[in-house]
């Protein structure tokens, strides 16, 4: 149903919030560390009008039920279970930081593969965010869009993500990817041209998600806490590459040590990524995504039997290089393969799944896309 039909009035505008992959740099968000994401083709799209009553209208055309009614008065974090609460959580956000938001109609769209680890509630957030902004003439930044957007998610519906997912879809540019300090929250455009050197860049959707990973995002967290507070920095961020091995000699338990190793080493991955994308040469980074792979494996282990099989079918079909992207124990996995051989790794890695059992995966080509905007 289209927004004139419920609403019986055409919007003020229609906006368009990216979902995102990240290249390299997995649980290092909350350790204040280094992440490289880009925004995908995928989005999620508001139309959206203003109201003055206080009354917030959300309808979604991807989801069945109607319209959801809300008073903008009478949001209170962590009441609401429904994908609704990250729009409502929205709302609630920027009035918490003091701008006079008086309502909304909303009517939402979104191409972001759910369920998917590529960031689909970040997109919702984003685009209601940039929506809100517009209309009310508030004035904020993409990046002050993207706090915003996490303190949603954190405090509203109650999710205790980073700061990269929020911030990848405010502030991604189209053919680069991003990189983020995410302790001082300073970002960089780093050129990211597939096409130009002959190569594609692939999501693997698993269409898994085990429920293995219920809870193990916060019990990681907490072991990285627990292993800078052993370490007596502020945050594992702190812990220089180079003094790797001295701090881990530190560590007695073994898990935390595990999750330090991760941490230390992948922020390293973002900065060699880095130095090699900005000396023009992408096919080199492809042993930092399989080394990046073998950590979230091996030390943080939030990989599963269908990201693995991704991986090693790639790699051993000629893929330049693969990993599991996202929180991991389902989700998607990345490749980095020659143009040319995208049809037959693509087969290779169907016929593997087949072969195993399980049920077909979802292969798409990751385009680096613009971050956030107006369509009309």
């Amino acid at each position: 149903m289209s927004f004139q039909e419920l609403y019986g009035t055409a919007p003020e505008g229609v906006w368009a919030a990216p979902g995102r992959v990240n290249l390299i740099g997995e649980y290092t968000d909350f350790n204040e560390g280094f992440v490289m994401p880009l925004a995908l083709p995928h989005t999620a799209v508001a139309e959206v009008s203003r109201r003055t009553d206080g009354i917030l209208r959300l309808f979604s055309a991807d989801i069945e039920g109607g319209i959801v009614q809300l008073h903008v008065d009478e949001l209170e974090p962590l009441t609401n279970t429904s994908w609704a609460a990250y729009p409502a959580g929205v709302v609630w956000a920027l009035r918490e930081a003091g701008h006079a938001v008086t309502g909304a109609d909303i009517h939402l769209t979104s191409t972001v593969p759910t369920g998917a680890g590529l960031s689909s509630s970040a997109a919702l957030e984003i685009v209601t965010a940039l929506a809100l902004n517009d209309l009310y003439e508030l004035g904020l930044s993409a990046q002050e869009l993207a706090v915003i957007a996490q303190r949603a998610e954190n405090a509203f519906v109650g999710v205790p993500c980073g700061i990269m997912d929020q911030t990848a879809s405010a502030c991604c540019t189209e053919g680069h990817a991003l990189y983020l300090d995410c302790r001082d929250l300073s970002t960089r455009q780093v050129p990211f041209d597939l096409a130009a050197q002959g190569l594609q860049l692939l999501v693997v959707d698993t269409r898994v998600k085990h429920a293995l990973g219920d809870g193990a995002y916060a019990e990681r967290r907490e072991g990285c806490e627990e292993g800078a507070r052993q370490l007596g920095v502020s945050h594992l961020r702190d812990v220089p590459y180079s003094e790797l091995p001295a701090a881990l000699a530190k560590l007695d338990d073994e898990r935390i040590r595990r999750y330090v190793r991760h941490i230390v080493s992948d922020d390293h991955r973002v900065e060699q990524t880095i130095e090699l994308l900005d000396a023009g040469d992408i096919r080199a980074i492809g042993p930092v995504l399989v080394e990046g792979h073998t950590s979230l494996r091996d030390d943080l282990r939030i990989s599963c039997e269908e990201l693995d099989l991704v991986v090693d079918t790639a790699v051993a079909a000629g893929a330049v290089g693969a990993r599991m992207t996202g929180g991991g124990f389902g989700g998607s996995a990345i490749v980095l393969l020659e143009a040319t051989d995208a049809e037959t790794i693509t087969k290779s890695i169907e016929e593997a799944f087949a072969a195993a059992g399980h049920a077909a995966p979802r292969v798409f080509e990751a385009t680096p896309s613009a971050g956030a905007h107006r369509l009309s």
